[in-house]
């Protein structure tokens, strides 16, 4: 999520469905599909083709499958019976016994409690709701009754602690209610009506909020996603956070796109819909009391006070990537819920959470609010180092969108060279950068950032391609990615060393293919000299270094003019016939591109471009010269694969001859 890249994806074939979300085995690192209901599939990452992965058909519907991080999977089927991943696999058309006739399951959780897995799931028959707890591993169940009422249950979460299950429902009301369950031992047990009592009551200053998602975060906080409804006014969607222990909403984040209704929350993030975006919220929650409930935190109150900070700290819409471009992406906004230390007003500003001394020194002067912001990045701990370095770096963005005099170069290069950063912690900075035409803080963005969407990849390319070369022999460009293997004098011409490596050379290349050597230096075909400077090379390296993902680029690189394309092809070739020429086809120097980088490159700038390209004539003898030389070096490597079962043998010999002996031998290869 954090990189914004798609890692893998598998599908089924077609008429083949889905019909349980997909779960990964937390014990083996593979992953656990059902589709059509009784087909079950595992595989690994590695694994490409779905169809080949393994399969068992089972002899019941499956519901949900629950993966424990020391359990295993269990598999809960519609019937209501249970069973752990292992047993099934033994016997996969093993008869499930059917624990729920005419009823329907509306909501399923695992646990663990101490050794043990702990399922929990509710079913609903003709109004009438039920609760099952099981464990089966024990082949323990109980079974109980919710007490009937005009209001409805919506959703269900649940968590155990101290041998008792706290089940929430979210009723039609607009409140939680709470029921506890004691875990118990036997394995008989009549079925009992379970009472329940009010947790919360969903009001805010007349307005009531309609639920239609509920998660635990800890015994004194829960989130709810719903809309926001007040009379006379459309409900407006919305996910808050409630102290239960207080009857408080202690923070509100409106979500204006709509969301499917659905929210997550698995490692102090939420994860939820919002449009067609996947929204990722980090958010942390520490001991909490009366006058953090209710907002009136003073300065003598103990440690274990709890704020709560502005969700804005990063604003969402800043971090916003469509699905329609970037078909499963993730941006990444910040809650924090830090604790105020109480102290004397020297220590007051030490203990200001990070959005709160941000939001202090809004309108500061340049020169303050720089030093403050050092102070900041010099002062944070550890686990909130990255957050506060994109915070600090979102506010001088956010200066520099009001004031489009101020532009800290220096201060922001120093933040991305020194500190480890990412593109959805600041994603306002490439924006800015391009804005400002600030080349050297995009290398640096582009070398050191692993999150970069590739939206912004090709906006750095379009950029650095269309810039002239008299403006860059200005602008102050890191050349170690190019130093050691391109020389150019003054008047802008390459001086040519010649190497003859890998049995070849660019020169006896084009001759073994029947072509001509061009005339000029600088023939559009000519892959002996640099078609670009110094600075325009290194800034096409760090695009060279850029994560991308070629079904994303691909669309941004067939926007890219003709004649622009035309001359990063060039650069490419060059790069490809300098590469060639070494023995280990690695060009020297520090973050050089790869000779895979340089081929993946080129494949993708003529799968964008090819059409273009073969009608236009200042393309063509650069399009031929790569076909021969890409031929050529197919020849040659398969004269080399000719000989492979000489050299290993040569290479026997050579382990199998004494070292301090001295001879001269005349091997003959046939």
């Amino acid at each position: 999520i954090s990189d914004q890249k798609p890692l893998g994806c598998w599908s089924v074939k077609h008429g083949q469905i889905l019909t349980c979300p997909v779960v990964c085995n937390f014990e083996t690192h593979e992953y656990i599909a059902v589709h059509d209901d009784k087909v079950l599939r595992i595989w690994k990452n590695e694994d490409i083709n779905l169809d080949k992965a393994f399969k068992a058909t089972l002899s019941a519907d499956v519901y949900r499958i629950h993966s424990l991080p020391l359990g295993g999977p269990l598999v809960l089927f519609r019937g209501g019976g249970v069973r752990t991943l292992d047993v099934l696999l033994e016997a996969p058309q093993q008869e499930i016994e059917n624990l729920i006739s005419g009823e329907v399951i509306r909501w399923s959780g695992a646990f663990m409690e101490g050794q043990q897995p702990v399922l929990i799931f509710t079913t609903e028959k003709d109004g009438d709701f039920f609760v099952y707890v099981q464990k089966p591993k024990l082949s323990s169940l109980h079974k109980y009754k919710l007490e009937q009422e005009s209001a409805k249950p919506l959703c269900f979460t649940a968590h155990i602690t101290n041998q008792t299950v706290t089940l929430l429902c979210l009723y039609s009301n607009y409140s939680v209610y709470q029921i506890l369950i004691p875990l118990q031992e036997d394995t008989e047990e009549e079925k009992e009506i379970l009472s329940k009592s009010l947790l919360l009551n969903f009001s805010v200053s007349g307005a009531v909020l309609k639920g239609t998602s509920l998660v635990v975060l800890d015994k004194d906080h829960v989130a709810v996603l719903g809309g926001l409804a007040a009379s006379g006014k459309e409900p407006r969607e919305c996910l808050t956070i409630w102290n239960t222990k207080f009857q408080t909403l202690q923070a509100s984040k409106e979500l204006p796109l709509g969301t499917s209704g659905q929210l997550w929350c698995y490692e102090e993030k939420f994860f939820l819909i919002h449009g067609k975006v996947l929204t990722v919220i980090m958010y942390k929650c520490e001991t909490s009391s009366l006058a953090a409930a209710v907002g009136k935190l003073k300065d003598s109150q103990s440690s274990d006070v709890s704020s709560f900070v502005n969700w804005n700290t990063l604003e969402d819409e800043e971090l916003v990537v469509s699905f329609q471009s970037q078909e499963s992406v993730a941006l990444e906004s910040r809650m924090n819920l830090r604790s105020r230390r109480s102290g004397v007003a020297e220590e007051q500003q030490e203990t200001l959470s990070v959005g709160q001394i941000l939001l202090n020194f809004k309108d500061a002067s340049t020169y303050v609010l720089e030093t403050r912001l050092r102070k900041l990045m010099a002062k944070a701990t550890t686990p909130d180092l990255q957050a506060t370095i994109g915070c600090v770096v979102t506010a001088l963005t956010d200066r520099c969108k009001r004031n489009p005099k101020y532009y800290p170069q220096t201060f922001l290069q120093e933040i991305v060279e020194t500190r480890d950063l990412s593109y959805s912690l600041c994603p306002d900075l490439m924006t800015i950068a391009l804005e400002k035409k600030d080349m050297h803080l995009l290398q640096l963005c582009l070398e050191r950032f692993p999150d970069i969407p590739e939206e912004i990849t090709y906006a750095c390319l379009k950029a650095f391609l269309s810039i002239s070369e008299d403006h860059l022999q200005n602008v102050d460009v890191d050349l170690d990615s190019v130093i050691c293997y391109v020389d150019v004098e003054f008047n802008n011409k390459e001086v040519k060393t010649e190497i003859v490596e890998n049995g070849f050379s660019a020169a006896m290349d084009q001759n073994m293919c029947g072509a001509k050597m061009p005339k000029e230096s600088h023939s559009w075909g000519d892959g002996d000299s640099c078609p670009v400077g110094l600075q325009k090379a290194a800034l096409l390296n760090a695009v060279l270094h850029s994560a991308y993902t070629e079904t994303f680029l691909l669309p941004h690189l067939k926007n890219l003019p003709a004649g622009q394309a035309i001359l990063f092809l060039r650069y490419l070739y060059y790069l490809y016939v300098k590469c060639s020429e070494r023995v280990n086809t690695t060009l020297p120097g520090i973050r050089s591109p790869t000779i895979n980088q340089i081929m993946d490159w080129m494949c993708l700038l003529l799968d964008a471009h090819f059409p273009v390209m073969v009608m236009l004539p200042e393309a063509k003898e650069l399009l031929s010269n790569l076909h021969k030389f890409v031929r050529a070096q197919v020849r040659f490597y398969s004269e080399l694969n000719k000989i492979e079962g000489s050299l290993q043998e040569l290479q026997r010999l050579n382990h199998l001859r004494e070292s301090q002996t001295y001879s001269i031998e005349v091997l003959e290869i046939i």
